[in-house]
């Protein structure tokens, strides 16, 4: 599952040379810049699945910074309270303040939204 975060230059850039030009370098450095601070604030390993480039759309270009990684969704969005039961075993086996539990469910109470690219964004401006 990959989300995608398009920053685009503004209303004067078809007035100014985009490809090579000054336009392109400032939307490079603004991407890049908004994808390091997504890196910084992704929880856990998430921000190492951070990308950007910058690219010619049909409104001239365009930097796009995408996460790949599996459970972004679930990050950006968050999750409702859900039960979670093993699929290959008879019990799900984690450690809770250094004791090894054995428990056939479990209920998760669900995360909070963590928008970490819409916050990037903002801070990256």
């Amino acid at each position: 599952m990959s989300v995608r975060v398009t920053v685009e230059p503004g209303r004067l850039a078809r007035f100014l040379r985009l490809r090579g030009g000054v336009v392109e370098r400032r939307l490079r450095d603004r991407t890049e810049r908004v994808a390091r601070i997504a890196e910084r604030e992704a929880p856990g390993s998430m921000g190492e699945h951070v990308r950007w480039d910058v690219r010619p759309s049909p409104r001239g270009l365009q930097g796009e910074i995408t996460c790949d990684h599996p459970a972004v969704r679930y990050v950006l969005e968050g999750t409702r309270p859900h039960i979670i039961r093993p699929r290959r075993a008879r019990a799900l086996r984690f450690e809770v303040g250094g004791q090894v539990v054995f428990s056939r469910m479990v209920r998760h109470p669900g995360t909070r939204p963590n928008d970490f690219l819409g916050r990037a964004l903002r801070l990256g401006r």
